[in-house]
Order: C-alpha cells, then sequence, then structure tokens
C-alpha cells in the first residue's frame, strides 16, 4: 500500500469519525490486481440502522476505499435493496413497500432527486439483488423469484415483470448478483456458492467454497470475479481469476490488506453488478519454433536475424563470411550474403540468383522480411512502413567497405535524388523469399 493511499484512507477514515461511521484502514499488505475490467470505482449503496443512505467508491484493482458519503434519511424502514444503476437504488420496506431511490449527486455530497414508491405492497423478500442485465432477484422463505426490470428507473408494473419463481431450496445466508443470470451467496455453515439461472426449475449449483464464509453477513459484487463480504463490521475484498469456471481454488484474498478493518455498519448493503466485467485471458502466443536451413521462415524471425548482424555491425566483404545467429552457418558478408542470411537460405546467393529463390511482388506488397533487389548489384532488406501512403520505409543492409551493416529510410521513389541506398530506385525489384510465412 502506497504512503499516499494509507494517507488518503486514514483522512476520509476520521472525516467519516465526525460523520459517526468512524470507518479506519488496518494492514499493509501490498494490493494485487484484481481479475476484472472495471470502467471506473465500485459502487456500493447501503443503509444505516438510522435509515439514512450511503454511497461507497472502491477502487477495484487496490481494494482502497476511495470516499465514503452519507446521504438523508429515506423516510422509511428498508428490509431489503438492490442497486439498477449507478444512481437508482430500488429498497423494500418491512411494510412490503417497493421504493426507487434516484440519487441527484453521489461526488462530493450524496444528495437524492427523490424516494418514489413504486410498489404499495407483497414485496416481502428478506434478500434482493440485481444482476446489471435486466433481472431482478429476491428470496423469501426458501424461494427465488425473478423479475425482468425493462427500465433504467422503472415506475411500477409495467417496468417491473414476468416474475416467476425459480425454485425453491434457496436458504441463503447472504446473495448477490455477479453477471447476467449469476449469482454468488454464503451459507450459515460458511459456504460460498454460484449460481447459474437459466430459467425456471433450470438452475445449476456450484460450490466454490466448503466453509470458511460463515462470518460473511453481507455480500456484494460488482462483477467480473471481484467479491467484497463484510465480517464484524470489517469489508474484504476477494477476486475470482475464472468466475466462469465454477471453482474457488482461484480465489485470492486480501485479509491484511481489507478495504477497513471496522466501521461498517450499514444495516444493508448492495453493489451496482453491472460495474466489472470478467475478460478471459488471451490465449498465450506460442513460440515459433526457430527455421532450419533452407526451411520455411517466419517475418519476424528474419527481421531478428538481420538485427543481429546489424547489432554485432559485422564488416562488409565479398570474400569473408560470419556466422549467423545460430552460430551453426556462416554466409558472404556482403548485401545479398547478408539476405541470404536473414533468409536462412541454403546458401549465400547473389543479387544475381536471389530471384531464383524467391517470388517477384508489387513493391506496395511489401511486407518485413521481404527484399528490394536491383540488377546494378546491390540488395536491401525491407524492415517495416515507416509511412506506406508515402511510400516511406525503413531497411537493413550490407552497406559497402566504409559503412558496413546500415539501417536506413528511404521512399520507393528514391525521394530527392531518386535513390535507394545509392542505386536507382526505378531499378529494384521486390522480392518474397519463397520461405517465408506470416509470424
Amino acid at each position: 500500500m502506497s504512503t499516499s493511499s494509507r494517507a488518503l484512507r486514514l483522512a476520509v477514515g476520521l472525516a467519516l469519525t465526525a460523520s459517526t461511521l468512524g470507518l479506519v484502514t488496518l494492514g499493509t499488505a501490498a494490493p494485487a490486481q484484481a481479475a476484472a475490467i472495471c470502467g471506473g470505482d465500485v459502487s456500493v449503496y447501503g443503509v444505516l440502522a438510522d435509515g439514512r443512505l450511503t454511497y461507497t467508491a472502491i477502487s477495484p484493482n487496490t481494494g482502497d476505499r476511495v470516499k465514503t458519503l452519507i446521504g438523508p434519511d429515506l423516510g422509511f424502514t428498508p428490509k431489503a435493496m438492490a442497486t439498477l444503476n449507478f444512481n437508482t437504488v430500488l429498497v423494500t420496506s418491512t411494510a412490503g413497500e417497493l421504493y426507487r431511490v434516484d440519487v441527484q449527486t453521489n461526488n462530493t455530497s450524496l444528495g437524492l432527486a427523490g424516494v418514489t414508491r413504486i410498489w404499495d405492497s407483497g414485496w416481502t423478500f428478506d434478500k434482493l439483488t440485481y444482476d446489471g442485465a435486466g433481472h431482478l432477484y429476491g428470496t423469501v422463505a426458501g424461494q427465488l423469484h425473478r423479475y425482468n426490470v425493462s427500465q433504467a428507473k422503472p415506475s411500477g408494473p409495467a417496468h417491473i415483470a414476468k416474475h416467476v419463481v425459480i425454485d425453491e431450496g434457496f436458504v441463503l445466508k447472504t446473495l448477490a448478483a455477479a453477471g447476467d443470470d449469476v449469482l454468488v451467496a454464503t451459507t450459515t455453515d460458511g459456504k460460498l456458492l454460484s449460481y447459474q439461472i437459466n430459467g425456471v426449475g433450470d438452475w445449476e449449483r456450484s460450490d466454490l467454497k466448503g466453509s470458511g464464509w460463515s462470518g460473511v453477513d453481507s455480500l456484494v459484487s460488482p462483477g467480473g470475479g471481484l467479491y467484497y463480504g463484510r465480517t464484524n463490521g470489517g469489508l474484504y475484498w476477494y477476486h475470482d481469476a475464472d468466475p466462469t469456471d465454477g471453482k474457488g481454488d482461484d480465489i485470492a484474498y486480501h485479509p491484511s490488506d481489507p478495504v477497513d478493518a471496522s466501521g461498517w455498519t450499514q444495516t444493508l448493503l448492495s453493489a451496482f453488478a453491472n460495474d466489472c466485467t470478467y475478460r478471459p485471458p488471451a490465449p498465450p502466443t506460442p513460440t515459433p519454433t526457430p527455421s532450419t536451413r533452407g526451411g520455411q521462415i517466419t517475418r519476424s524471425e528474419v527481421v531478428s536475424r538481420a538485427v543481429n548482424w546489424l547489432n554485432r555491425d559485422i564488416p562488409y566483404s565479398q570474400s569473408a563470411y560470419a556466422s549467423d545467429p545460430d552460430g551453426d552457418h556462416t554466409y558472404r558478408t556482403d548485401c545479398s550474403g547478408f539476405v541470404s542470411m536473414a533468409w536462412h537460405a541454403t546458401s549465400s546467393y547473389t543479387t544475381a540468383s536471389l530471384p531464383g529463390v524467391s517470388a517477384t511482388i508489387s513493391k506496395g506488397d511489401l511486407q518485413p522480411g521481404d527484399a528490394l533487389n536491383t540488377s546494378s548489384g546491390h540488395v536491401v532488406l525491407f524492415e517495416r512502413w515507416v509511412d506506406k501512403g508515402a511510400g516511406k520505409f525503413s531497411y537493413i543492409h550490407q552497406s559497402n567497405p566504409n559503412d558496413d551493416m546500415m539501417r536506413g529510410q528511404d521512399y520507393l521513389d528514391g525521394g530527392t535524388d531518386g535513390r535507394i541506398a545509392g542505386h536507382s530506385a526505378s531499378g529494384y525489384v521486390a522480392l518474397r523469399y519463397d520461405k517465408i510465412v506470416n509470424g
């Protein structure tokens, strides 16, 4: 944890002490990176015992609490809550009513645009959560219920509809949504569970952890494999490296670096489940098999071999030979011998014989590892386009006895003097080695 981060969290904690939350920070472990792609800070809403709404922003990558704000009293006794988006929260009352809480600002203060009752009765759920993808879930008497939410700010049954009972047997201590029809939950005996809900009577349960979660009395998730659990008033963060695999052995814990070690006294907590998403890691790029003399060779290896001679500054000579990067073969150290070496050809060709192992292509189609060969007795290896639209490119070549290996830039038409590497640009022909492949 950096000094600036620690100072920020302590300053926020001191400010909240004056506002009765008393959040403090403990722990010195270096933060780990979260396995989630988040658009910004994680948004967590809560309700204090006196009915006031709270808002907390948490950095997803470090677990640091960025800020906590306390808003006004909601005006009723809350029972369950679900965050629809960063400025809309649904809250039920102990009387079974459903309210929509509209947040006007959560920047430097928490202000409400209004608290609207959108349902008069029947909302008796003990837990409520929204998955960020149009599905509102609730549990009551062991049943899991689901509604479809069709508006960002629903106004009642017209926008919260298609009510179904998914199934029985959902006796859970905590419940949170972790993605589209994906729920996470804990049980009183300490299990951490994950559910994929497909429809009525159609769901899959994964036991992420068989024990150790009995102390968690509130669980929220912004998606992307990030979980936040409250234990003994402290908020701890976890991240699941692959939240889609139904396994919990890749969940990382941060016991010595909690969001806060104490002070989370809210009676209800809820996170916006679409703050973060899981992005599977790209498969590792296989290491190309090194070429053999006269065999197939990738463009990247051709350029790498050329740069090897450039870095070694192999002296120019039409009669001397130098080893290639592998040290297994030697090639003549003039311009065509250099290109032969870069191509890992069977022998050191000349500018006259290089066309016999290559094909003529359009100069506009040149790619790294191709060559420009002229009958006047010079060849350069094409490295890359600098500005293809203008015909400007970079090349590597064995230049002459005075300059040896060189890297240069020029234009296909030779630019102002009409020459490339001292030879007429019009005399060059673009060649592509017969054994070269992309890669």
